[in-house]
């Protein structure tokens, strides 16, 4: 029984591209375009508040929002938002996992970790850079 839980989980960790480690401050907006079929799409997401542990991450996608709590060492450690339609064929829909990672609560900043499932390789991400602000 280990053996199989075992292979699973070799076989899920393998299905997942790693995109990027990303640290984000307190209302820190992180956008990231996706790409597909001639269309792109922005999938934005920030955390909003740190309390008991857990991390309150709003995020959008494609008119869709959303809000998840998060927290590090328990099952609730992230959240997946499908990137496609699952259209008439009912394939494996391409995804993107955004995994919490890290809290360092002296400096305030929530560490995450992106993978990208896509089977088909039909999409392209662009991770944004974030304006600087000026005074």
């Amino acid at each position: 029984m280990t053996v199989l839980l075992l292979f699973n989980a070799a076989l899920f960790a393998n299905d997942l591209q790693d995109v990027k480690e990303i640290s984000l401050k307190k209302d820190e907006q992180k956008k990231i375009l996706v790409k597909y079929d001639n269309k792109t799409r922005l999938f934005k997401f920030r955390w909003t508040l740190y309390i008991n542990d857990g991390l309150v991450i709003l995020r959008s996608y494609d008119k869709t929002v959303a809000q998840n709590i998060l927290y590090l060492n328990h099952k609730n450690q992230s959240f997946r938002v499908e990137l496609k339609t699952r259209g008439a064929d009912f394939y494996n829909v391409p995804y993107i996992l955004v995994k919490f990672k890290e809290f360092d609560a002296k400096k305030n900043i929530a560490r995450f970790e992106l993978y990208l499932s896509d089977d088909k390789d039909q999409i392209s991400l662009e991770i944004l850079k974030n304006k600087q602000k000026t005074r």
